[in-house]
């Protein structure tokens, strides 16, 4: 068996390991890439990308067939299911090609094909060929679509969203289980591209939305157009020749059975741990196998043993994952004296139709008290009615005591704009007030923006005459 030496050993070439590595190289260290999978990134050959495409076609589907509003009447529109898919596959190939390109920069000494298990702290063994003796090692493995186990017995029949960019044409027909990020926009995406789609989920969530006015708002919007059935338990799936049968009952109505061609989970994602051999090492570990870890700082315990990117099973971003991966190596360099890694202020976006989207704190980890919520409906926001989104709502969180914005939770349209302008505000730790001294073109969906604030603005100002009426009735009782 081969056996090699080298500062850090990195375990995965994705966004993360591919981060931590350059930190490391950065440094003057020697470090080791040990991937097992094919090469290119999780957003790139599955994620954001394809399915980003996927959902531009769909736009495209769905603004020519709903132009008669406008007094455009477009007839016959036609979806070739194969041209779609081709342009999706092909223009995905050319995103991986770039992170191909990177990883092929990457010295071929420095590059372990296959995959690691851990024998110690810093001992690995990669497949049966190598080992890999390092003084400190980062896992950056990602995750993988969770499947049910009842639902492995139907086969090809049941998928995950890996498996929708490899198809060749458009299936007739879907089940969408979860109605998270991945099943709503891959679910709307089918649907405006013709496919029979019912999206299910067994809690009344909703895009990962945590503000119950918002995601009421965005329910309405998505129900309007979508079979969606919310707090609905599937009861039993079957295989019949080339097709599944499924049951399911939705809270508080009868039982229902319909047939489809696919059914899509898309029920979150699961760690890449299991394979690690994690017990070999001084991590400890909970009754799922994941390894407990400072979140500050991503290290295991007091171990030289790092965890960067999806595996660490907190926010499966793209940028938090490269973020994640800078971290973790520049503490890989700095171990034993490793330090919280700075971080940026919190984002994320669904490309759904309306677009969903969340900056700063979220509505469920608000504090219980001192905060005020400004809102604006888009159904009358003037450039979202013009374009026919008005469609949703965006809630804005401010701190009573100095008028600090905190973060917001919004639906409706261009909200991956509006995500990055409250995201940079947060992160520049902006007032209420100062928010408002910026500047507003008309007509713009950032007016809507502008309301919200307005609306914020004057909760503070009469939160603030409550706290002096207080004060004065305290003097008076004196």
């Amino acid at each position: 068996m081969k056996q090699l030496n080298t500062d850090v050993a990195v375990i995965g070439a994705g966004t993360a390991g591919l981060s931590a590595y350059r930190a490391v190289k950065a440094a003057g260290l020697q470090a080791l890439l040990i991937e097992g999978g094919p090469y290119g990134t999780t957003c790139a050959r599955v994620g954001c990308m394809p399915s980003k495409l996927l959902i531009a076609a769909a736009e495209a589907a769905h603004t020519a067939a709903s132009a008669a509003p406008f007094g455009v009447h477009v007839d016959g529109v036609r979806i070739d299911g194969r041209q779609v898919m081709e342009r999706v596959k092909s223009e995905r190939d050319r995103f991986v090609g770039f992170v191909l390109e990177s990883v092929e920069s990457i010295p071929a000494a420095d590059k372990v094909r296959g995959y690691a298990r851990f024998l110690s702290d810093t001992v690995l063994q990669v497949d049966d060929h190598t080992e890999i003796t390092a003084s400190r090692v980062i896992i950056a493995t990602g995750s993988s679509p969770f499947v049910p186990d009842p639902y492995k017995a139907l086969g090809d029949r049941v998928i995950v969203n890996d498996d929708v960019f490899d198809w060749a044409d458009l299936p007739g027909s879907a089940m969408v289980v979860g109605a998270g990020v991945i099943g709503l926009e891959l679910g709307q995406a089918l649907a405006r591209l013709g496919v029979r789609v019912r999206m299910v989920n067994r809690s009344g969530g909703l895009g990962g939305l945590t503000d119950p006015e918002v995601r009421a708002s965005a329910q309405a919007a998505f129900q309007s157009e979508l079979d969606l059935s919310l707090n609905t338990t599937i009861q039993q799936v079957r295989r019949l020749d080339d097709q599944v049968e499924v049951r399911y009952q939705r809270e508080g109505e009868s039982e229902r059975t319909e047939r489809f061609d696919y059914l899509l989970v898309a029920a979150g994602r699961r760690p890449n741990v299991q394979s690690l051999d994690l017990h070999n090492t001084s991590a400890v570990l909970d009754d799922k196998g994941m390894p407990e870890y400072d979140p500050a700082t991503l290290q295991l315990g007091s171990s030289p043993i790092f965890i960067a990117g999806d595996v660490n099973g907190v926010l499966p971003l793209l940028h938090e994952a490269a973020d994640d991966g800078q971290i973790a190596g520049e503490n890989a360099v700095a171990y034993p004296r490793v330090e919280p890694g700075a971080r940026r202020a919190p984002m994320a976006v669904v490309f759904s139709d309306p677009q969903l989207a969340q900056a700063g704190v979220r509505f469920k980890d608000l504090p219980k008290h001192g905060v005020v919520i400004g809102e604006v409906d888009f159904a009358n926001q003037g450039r979202s009615r013009v374009m026919l989104k008005n469609r949703g709502k965006l809630r804005v969180y401010a701190r009573v005591e100095d008028g600090r914005f905190l973060g917001a939770e919004m639906a409706g349209p261009a909200m991956e704009h509006i995500a990055h302008l409250l995201a940079w505000a947060v992160q520049k730790e902006l007032c209420i007030t100062d928010m408002l001294k910026m500047p507003f073109y008309h007509p713009v969906v950032e007016e809507g923006l502008r309301t919200a604030l307005r609306d914020a603005a004057k909760k503070l100002m009469a939160a603030e005459l409550e706290h002096v009426c207080e004060g004065d009735q305290a003097v008076n009782n004196a």
